[in-house]
């Protein structure tokens, strides 16, 4: 199995001028802009989870901003009993971090301490409604008003102040902190990775989204059917009888401003470097189209390869899968942030 995880591993094919970050100091610096907001203190609680004899778990809350408390779970090996690298991950739409106990726990044996939150209007973090309905209605009301960023910018900011958390303990090495994240957490991921510098390795599973390439390709659909009741709410707020990609495009404009332009996904990608960054994708997923993958990571690895680090960014497709997370996909994961992290 090992082996196989190995060959499956490629780097990326020859760089391209195609979307290259010109003024990657700017892009960031603007990214940054965006989404702050004043500061608080973390006002961290901890309370002991319950779990299997073999590893130590506790649940956080800290605040990331006013009014807003953002749960979560630390995990680690009882043998961890020093300063460990840390791995954050991130959950998929609809999900919650209960639901990456088993990658943490993964982890967690292979010697790294591991933290996950619920995005906003996820898991604890819901108020009103079941399921979406929450996280729907605050997409709409972003695009009704253009406040807040409740698809991925918000995360993104309370991402960071989860590192502003690790930082704290004393069972985690600041220096060595990476970051997953799942789908909707794996845009999250390499978005949080490109402005965040304190991220040491990322690997974005199924989140790789060439937002421009699956509009200029009419290949936007299975992505934004992922909140299809916002944006069509949306289009009958102004009248558009069907939703096409010139609204999808102003949609986006109001509700995560730039996420086709400065901030899409070769130029996030290439404000990661010189740090490693693997990009696992499924060879046949609609909702992260390949060819917009490839164009994306091509486009990076002219960074990359300008830097001499050419090796520190990789491409792991799944064989035949679609969007979706295999367990071979798991153990290339481990085997990248163990090679860069060194647990």
């Amino acid at each position: 199995m090992r082996a196989l995880t190995l060959v499956a591993l490629v780097v990326c094919g020859s760089a391209t001028s195609l979307g290259q970050t010109s003024d990657p100091a700017r892009i960031r610096a603007a990214f940054l802009k965006m989404i702050d907001r004043p500061r608080v203190a973390l006002a961290t609680e901890t309370r002991p989870r319950l779990d299997a004899g073999i590893y130590r778990a506790e649940r956080f809350t800290f605040a990331s901003e006013a009014g807003e408390r953002v749960p979560g779970i630390f995990l680690k090996s009882v043998r961890a009993t020093d300063r460990r690298p840390a791995i954050v991950l991130l959950h998929g739409t609809g999900s919650r971090k209960e639901e990456l106990l088993g990658s943490m726990r993964t982890l967690a044996d292979r010697g790294f301490a591991t933290a996950t939150i619920d995005s906003r209007h996820h898991g604890e973090r819901i108020t009103t409604g079941a399921d979406n309905d929450q996280y729907y209605a605050a997409m709409l009301q972003t695009f009704r008003t253009g406040k807040g960023g409740p698809y991925l910018y918000d995360t993104v900011w309370d991402v960071m102040r989860l590192v502003d958390y690790l930082e704290t303990r004393p069972d985690v090495d600041p220096k060595r902190i990476g970051i997953m994240g799942i789908s909707k957490g794996g845009t999250e991921a390499y978005l949080a990775a490109a402005v965040d510098e304190r991220f040491g390795v990322a690997v974005p599973i199924i989140g790789v989204q060439g937002y421009r390439w699956a509009l200029d390709h009419n290949q936007w659909q299975p992505r934004v059917g992922t909140f299809l009741p916002p944006i069509e709410a949306a289009a009958r707020d102004e009248g558009v009888k069907q939703v096409d990609a010139a609204f999808v495009r102003r949609f986006y404009d109001r509700v995560v401003p730039g996420i086709y332009g400065d901030y899409d996904a070769g130029s996030m990608l290439a404000l990661i470097a010189p740090r490693p960054v693997l990009v696992i994708n499924g060879d046949s997923d609609a909702r992260t189209p390949l060819p917009g993958v490839q164009e994306a990571v091509t486009s990076a690895r002219a960074t990359y390869v300008k830097m001499g680090v050419e090796d520190k960014l990789g491409l792991y497709l799944q064989p035949n899968a679609g969007h979706v997370f295999t367990p071979v996909a798991e153990l290339v994961m481990g085997d990248w942030f163990a090679r860069w992290l060194q647990p």
